[in-house]
């Protein structure tokens, strides 16, 4: 199976891509490849980048809420798509599949509907219900594009090989056409390991035997091949074929997490080939590894078999005591390791001591908590139930103290509330007297009057309308002197000036005709930015009168929600605490079936092991006797 961080670099590409474009993503999340696709709507955006950022609670919420005020109408499917995938990795695909039967009754393109059912079978998968990952992928009706098609055969196969149908999934895979990459090898592997499980081993060998022989770039690769060989050698050894299975055993390498099983195998293909002292040397070094593994366990009461095989029963007696010693130890071990999970300390440690951000379906265990025997937390961690179950347990933490936050927050709140209630009380006599003080009205009929003289200046192409004050000074100066000169009972001198004044005359009109084009630009220019004036300063009166109605009305609704967010917290916090001690319980109790499990094979071996040492003392007690009733004939 796959890195489970394929996932979701998965859904990044219907999230993103879901009208065409894919987003390519590198397994481990560390490269990112984002495709020529606009977002139109900032609210959408954000919500990614939250999830790209891993926050994934803070994505599923920024988007929800961004959804409810109508913020991403630009990227609806997408959006429905990214919830429903995030909430279906919660657990939550009951919602999950809810929101994708609304995107096909409200016609969402087929491209996003497949994808869509598609992700919900693997979320689904993951989580062990498989029936429901089955009917999710039944929904798929066309050819998934590109790497998808591949995913999903493997997808498929793996569904059906968990219900033992392992022709149906042998005829899934064969018709696939596999590429490169890791897909590929897994679509072989589960090719071989389905045609040998419906048992057609003549056509599942040379598929493993390639596999098997295969290059091996990376960890990833060289641990599939070590396990097609250790497929091989196991199958071989079922059919009889011992010289076989030691050839597809000695390809796993020695440091491997298949190794353990491949020396087991290796010695008891030696034992079928009637080789004892060859299977010594595999189960030999199996005993001495960690005992916390059934194949170590097993290998302990192997030895003493192999050396009674090739009748060295001194050596076999000793080994056999020896296995018993050591299971009764690590019987011991484990019920220690039971009493401390037990006691709690290993689900709140683990948690405690492996912090994230938030919660989510992509978590790490990096640190390991302090245990009375630690190896045996390699076997539960490498459970995906117990993986599983401690996950719920880390959200519900997660949730707990989320509410925890917000119960606090409520009081914050509602102190802010107060506080913009009584500087809005205290704001608004001034604001009102200020108001008051300026009359709009009659401010409006002065620019209304300048606008009129404007329009006849402009109508009547007269300069004088547009006239400076010095100018204006001028005309009035001139006026007086025109009457001056042009009184009969002037004397001479002053009747001498009439030409001088009808000259200043012309030069004033000519001036104010050449000015006239550019003041009546001004003037307009002025006007215009006046009435913009006006028009913000009704405005904000609007503004003012609806505050003053509308406010006081916000602050109320703002108090219901926060009086109605209470009672919900109060509710939701001792459910949300109870649900998380019952996930812990069951966390424990996953881990205590397991090592409890191992504590019935270890009773298991140790019974094989006294009943193997009663034989070799009954056969030796025999010897003896005999040997005593020889010396004893005459």
């Amino acid at each position: 199976m796959r890195r489970i961080a394929a996932l979701r670099h998965s859904l990044c590409a219907i999230a993103i891509g879901a009208s065409g474009a894919l987003l390519a993503c590198a397994a481990s999340g560390a490269d990112v490849v984002v495709p020529n696709h606009e977002v139109k709507d900032p609210h959408y955006g954000d919500a990614l980048f939250q999830f790209f950022q891993d926050r994934y609670f803070t994505s599923i919420t920024t988007l929800m809420a961004s959804q409810k005020f109508d913020r991403v109408w630009h990227h609806a499917d997408e959006a429905e798509v990214l919830r429903g995938g995030m909430l279906a990795s919660y657990g939550m695909t009951k919602e999950a599949g809810e929101i994708f039967t609304q995107l096909i009754q409200r016609g969402a393109s087929p491209p996003v509907r497949d994808r869509a059912w598609f992700y919900l079978a693997k979320i689904r998968y993951q989580r062990g219900y498989l029936p429901e990952a089955e009917e999710a992928l039944g929904h798929v009706e066309k050819r998934l594009p590109g790497d998808l098609e591949e995913e999903r055969a493997l997808l498929q196969a793996n569904l059906l090989m968990a219900r033992s149908a392992f022709a149906d999934a042998a005829k899934a895979l064969d018709g696939l056409k596999p590429g490169k990459g890791v897909d590929a090898r897994y679509v072989r592997y589960n090719l071989g390991i389905a045609l040998l499980k419906s048992g057609d081993a003549a056509r599942g060998t040379p598929v493993l035997d390639a596999l098997g022989k295969d290059s091996a770039p990376s960890e990833e690769y060289r641990s599939l091949r070590d396990r097609a060989n250790v497929a091989l050698g196991f199958a071989a050894l079922q059919d009889n074929r011992p010289k076989e299975a030691r050839v597809y055993l000695e390809r796993v390498r020695l440091k491997s997490l298949q190794s353990n099983n491949a020396l087991l195998g290796f010695g008891w293909a030696a034992d079928a080939m009637k080789e004892p002292k060859l299977a010594l040397v595999p189960w030999t070094e199996l005993a001495q590894r960690d005992a916390s593994d059934s194949a170590v366990l097993e290998a302990q009461i192997a030895v003493p078999y192999a050396y009674a095989e090739i009748g060295a029963y001194g050596q076999a007696l000793e080994h056999y005591e020896g296995a018993i010693s050591a299971f009764e130890r690590e019987n011991a071990d484990l019920r220690e390791s039971i009493k401390a999970i037990r006691a709690g300390t290993l689900i709140d440690s683990l948690v405690e001591q492996n912090p994230g951000d938030e919660m989510g379906w992509f978590w790490n265990i990096r640190d390991l908590p302090e245990m009375p025997h630690a190896r045996h937390l390699a076997q539960l961690l490498a459970q995906h139930e117990f993986q599983e179950a401690l996950k719920n347990y880390r959200d519900l933490r997660f949730l707990s103290k989320n509410l925890d936050d917000w119960k606090e927050k409520l009081v914050v709140f509602n102190d802010m509330l107060a506080t913009r209630r009584k500087a809005f009380a205290d704001r608004l006599p001034a604001v009102r007297e200020s108001q008051e003080k300026i009359n709009l009205d009659a401010l409006v009929q002065r620019r209304d009057g300048v606008a009129g003289e404007v329009a006849r200046g402009e109508n009547e192409a007269d300069g004088v309308a547009f006239a400076d004050a010095k100018q204006l000074d001028l005309l009035e100066r001139l006026k007086t002197v025109r009457k001056l000169v042009e009184d009969p009972a002037a004397d001479a001198e002053v009747t001498k000036a009439r030409d001088r004044v009808r000259l200043l005359s012309g030069v004033l009109s000519w001036q104010l005709a050449q000015d006239y084009t550019a003041r009546l630009y001004t003037e307009s220019k002025e006007l215009r930015l006046i009435d913009a004036a006006l028009a913000e300063a009704q405005r904000r009166q609007t503004a003012l009168a609806d505050a003053q109605r509308e406010e006081p009305a916000r602050f109320d609704r703002f108090a219901q929600r926060i009086a109605a967010i209470s009672p919900l917290l109060q509710v939701m916090i001792p459910r949300v605490a109870g649900l998380g001690r019952e996930q812990r319980l069951e966390a424990q109790d996953i881990a205590i079936a397991e090592l409890s499990n191992q504590q019935q094979r270890i009773a298991s071996y140790t019974t094989q092991a006294r009943f193997a040492l009663a034989q070799l003392y009954d056969r030796a007690n025999g010897k003896q006797d005999a040997e005593n009733a020889a010396s004893a004939k005459p």
